[in-house]
């Protein structure tokens, strides 16, 4: 038997006056009663909570002694729309639930856990990229006018720019803080949209670099040519909250993806499609469920201020996903025999991505019908893709990208000028011309080549870097669970 050897104990310092800068901190620690147990560190956790507490609330004294200057009625309308705004995007952040279960419960169980960490992450890198570089080319200074903007790196916060705005009397005077984070809600969704599509072949780091790249350069680049008064708002193009520049980019670049990436092992058998069935359609449910909860603050939340049109977007995305879901039903009822859960799902979400560009501008009755041919439009893609070879393992380009390219045209066809009552139409089927038509079909196609062309560098310099994007077939037979994580999601259950 050994016995270590232990050195003898180093001499501390006991008393404040004589501590070094190095010990000194930790001497002034232990003499607080509480912190002489070693059990007690736990408080210093509450160190970084203090921190941002200070943080806070040297924010709000700031703001409080410039919220004087403004009338009642003023502060009252600052401080509305910036609540709703921030409610809005509690709302949009809680989608990444939303599509982490549809996806999930849709997929095969042996993949559960890949899903669900990429929904997961992928908002965590998005929020950084956008913050870092994304915000800034969506949202800054002219560099190319109509084109490209840029503003430097990370957000600024200074909240003057927004209370000059509201003691001048307007409204929707957003400061800084609380419309970056509802941007980046958006941002995060685009990249959300594009896991649903690699689902179950993808590396994860691979996917990882994607979104980094997505979130950071081509979808801002491309945001910003309506959203920041680009060429396309110059031409008078419509996306209100985004069925083109959030829902149609996801969707390209996905497909792009799953196109280089090639279908799963046993998706097609002699060219036909084989059913692949999801493992949890309960969780599925609910992720709709959630998504259209979330959905109220995709829409109504980007009327960006708290007055009298937010309920009227409220309904028409009601109205769009009713349609949606009984139109989608109805199809796939006489196609297939039954009523298709997963196309009651994909309804839903059919009519919430075709109404998101023209939320603002669409009658109750036009919404209706915009989600109704949505969801007939999302049943036939769906299969038209299986019918191409392509592997889209829950539908996701059939939702956002081809139900966003139709919820963009859509008001070119029976839109109308606002949410008042009476407002003129102008679409080519309610007296409005062909003009407003060519303009959304522009706007359309040119998210579409932007997107594809952009994305397809992407995965390629991304896949030639890493060599490839696609997991062995070792790995993807045994589940990405296991091969990429270590881990599975329902360790106690059998599969069958």
């Amino acid at each position: 038997m050994t016995t270590a050897l232990q050195s003898p104990p180093r001499r501390t310092t006991s008393r404040l006056q004589d501590a070094s800068l190095l010990n000194g901190p930790m001497l002034l620690l232990r003499s607080i009663k509480g912190f002489r147990r070693s059990q007690s560190w736990a408080w210093l956790a509450s160190i970084p909570l203090a921190l941002l507490g200070l943080g806070v609330f040297t924010f709000s004294a700031r703001a409080e002694v410039a919220l004087s200057d403004l009338t009642g009625p003023q502060a009252a309308s600052f401080l509305a729309d910036n609540l709703w705004l921030f409610i809005a995007t509690i709302l949009v952040i809680f989608m990444n639930a939303g599509f982490a279960m549809v996806e999930a419960g849709m997929c095969r169980q042996k993949n559960a856990v890949n899903i669900l960490a990429k929904n997961l992450f992928v908002f965590a890198l998005a929020v950084t990229a956008y913050w870092v570089i994304g915000y800034s080319l969506m949202y800054g200074g002219s560099v190319i006018d109509g084109w490209l903007y840029f503003q430097g790196l990370f957000v600024d916060p200074d909240p003057s720019g927004a209370l000059e705005c509201a003691a001048a009397g307007d409204t929707g005077c957003l400061v800084p803080a609380v419309d970056f984070l509802f941007q980046s809600a958006f941002a995060g969704t685009a990249a959300t949209i594009v896991s649903g599509l690699v689902a179950e072949r993808v590396k994860f780091g691979e996917f990882v670099v994607f979104s980094i790249v997505l979130t950071a350069f081509i979808y801002p680049i491309a945001g910003s040519w309506q959203w920041n008064g680009g060429w396309l708002a110059e031409l008078g193009f419509i996306d209100f909250a985004g069925s083109s520049i959030v829902h149609s980019v996801g969707g390209w670049a996905g497909l792009v993806g799953a196109m280089l990436l090639g279908p799963r092992i046993g998706k097609f058998v002699d060219g036909k499609a084989q059913a692949m069935p999801g493992h949890n359609m309960a969780i599925a449910t609910l992720g709709a469920l959630i998504l259209w909860i979330g959905w109220y603050g995709f829409n109504p939340g980007s009327e960006l201020a708290m007055d009298q049109y937010v309920a009227y977007v409220a309904v028409t995305t009601t109205l769009a996903a009713a349609g949606g879901a009984i139109a989608a039903t109805v199809l796939s009822t006489i196609t297939s025999g039954k009523p298709d859960l997963t196309m009651i799902i994909n309804g839903i979400l059919a009519g919430l991505v075709s109404i998101t560009a023209g939320c603002g501008n669409m009658t109750f009755a036009g919404s209706w019908l915009a989600g109704a041919v949505g969801g007939l439009i999302v049943v036939v893609a769906v299969a038209a893709l299986d019918s191409a070879g392509i592997d889209d393992p829950v539908g996701a380009f059939s939702v956002h990208g081809v139900c966003g390219v139709w919820g963009t045209v859509v008001i070119g066809l029976w839109g109308v000028d606002g949410m008042d009552p009476g407002a003129a139409g102008i679409g080519l089927l309610n007296g409005g011309g062909i003009n407003q038509f060519f303009i959304q079909a522009l706007g359309a196609a040119a998210y579409g080549i932007w997107t594809v062309v952009t994305c397809w560098i992407a995965w390629q310099i991304i896949g030639g870097f890493f060599g490839g994007i696609r997991v062995s077939e070792a790995e993807e037979t045994q589940g990405l669970d296991i091969g990429e994580h270590g881990m599975e999601a329902y360790p106690d259950f059998a599969s069958s």
